[in-house]
């Protein structure tokens, strides 16, 4: 909100002189609607946490994939009797 103001301060002598309501009214609500996104963007920093990573369950993972792999084989029912 204070950008705002020394903007209108700096480009349009805000106290002595204003711009159209219509103007006026766009530039506010663009700047409430940027406050809102920060304090959206501040919130939400302290939501979403990395996760550490389970080196025990990824080893198990790994351990059952080998396991599973080691199980297939290719069958050959191609045989004469």
């Amino acid at each position: 909100m204070l950008t705002t103001l020394r903007w209108l301060s700096a480009h349009t002598r805000f106290p002595a002189s204003r711009l159209p309501d219509k103007a006026e009214t766009l530039l506010l609500i663009a700047t409430a609607a940027q406050h809102e996104e920060n304090l959206i963007k501040a919130n939400e920093s302290g939501l979403f946490h990395i996760k550490s990573r389970d080196g025990a369950k990824e080893a198990a993972l790994r351990a059952h994939a080998m396991r599973r792999s080691l199980v297939h084989f290719k069958c050959d029912n191609s045989a004469k009797v």
